[in-house]
């Protein structure tokens, strides 16, 4: 009986790229949230609003984690193919 790790791993590699590339999008567009453009003053109370910066923490938090995930699973991919290979 296969092993399903490495099934899952070296016949479904393109999703651990499509997690890690989901990743960069999501850190480039919370980087882009933290830019002036996206600082708003609340005019209550005459401080900014931190909304949007908010969202990009989430997104730095969330790019970070499916950027992680997928470099892993890459590793494995190498790992399991360097076993086969001996």
């Amino acid at each position: 009986m296969a092993n399903p790790i490495k099934t899952l791993v070296q016949d479904y590699e393109w999703i651990h790229l499509s997690l890690g590339l989901a990743g960069n999008v999501m850190f480039l567009a919370g980087s882009v949230l933290f830019l002036p453009a996206f600082e708003q003053q609340n005019p209550d109370s005459g401080l900014i609003d931190m909304k949007w910066q908010t969202v990009g923490v989430w997104l730095f938090i969330f790019g970070a984690f499916f950027m992680f995930i997928g470099a892993f699973g890459n590793l494995l991919v190498k790992l399991y193919q360097k076993a086969d290979s001996d």
